[in-house]
């Protein structure tokens, strides 16, 4: 049991470690924030743009959505870190990450977004266009807040997962909290500090995995506020 709390729970070295840990926190917090801001936003102009089924670009937006769900994310930042470079297009590790998870949450938002869509009762459209509205009026007027409502509990948990894929961003020397304690263990040759990033990512991720809750229970009930 000691070889065992020597290993893995050693934390005399958190004094001197904490500036290095505190940073990749707010690396990391920073990458996640920014995927959902940029990713779930892109999601839902994807899953409009295909509901006007103009087929060339519908071919393109499934094309989008199929590559960034079937190729693994690691591999999309690889190649976005190091191949974007040789078409002139130079991104830092923070922004290869954040873009290219970005990228994958959009694909699996736009399925979702798209799903709500569909389900949208059709008397729902054929009403907003019998009280002289405009095709672009119902869509954004009575689609659109039923879609987003419709869309919040299987967005959530997916949200969780496709963020915490920011981790990734280690393999490019992206500073998040990965990364930084890779490194200390590294110089510290003890994988205490990895029982601490464990706790850290439990720490962050929780709370968000609760408000996931709550907000299924909530919209579950029909409350939507």
């Amino acid at each position: 049991m000691d070889h065992f709390l020597n290993t893995f729970f050693r934390f005399d070295f958190l004094p001197g470690a904490w500036p290095v840990i505190l940073g990749g926190i707010w690396v990391t917090l920073r990458m996640a924030a920014l995927t959902l801001m940029i990713g779930l936003p892109m999601g839902l102009l994807l899953a409009i743009l295909r509901l006007y089924g103009i087929r060339p670009l519908n071919w393109l937006l499934i094309l989008w959505i199929d590559f960034f769900r079937a190729v693994p994310a690691l591999v999309i930042i690889v190649l976005v870190y190091f191949a974007l470079p040789m078409t002139g297009l130079t991104l830092s590790s923070f922004w290869a990450t954040v873009l290219s998870m970005a990228c994958v949450l959009s694909a699996v938002a736009e399925e979702v977004f798209w799903g709500a869509f569909r389900a949208v009762p059709k008397g729902h459209w054929e009403a907003g266009r019998a009280t002289g509205l405009s095709y672009n009026q119902t869509l954004f007027l009575i689609a659109v807040p039923q879609v987003l409502r419709l869309s919040i509990p299987p967005l959530t948990n997916r949200s969780i997962g496709v963020t915490k894929g920011v981790t990734l961003g280690a393999v490019v020397a992206a500073p998040e909290l990965l990364a930084v304690t890779s490194k200390l263990q590294s110089d510290l040759a003890n994988p205490s500090v990895f029982t601490l990033t464990a706790a850290i990512y439990l720490m962050i991720f929780l709370p968000f995995v609760q408000v996931t809750r709550w907000m299924e229970r909530r919209f579950a009930q029909g409350v939507y506020k």
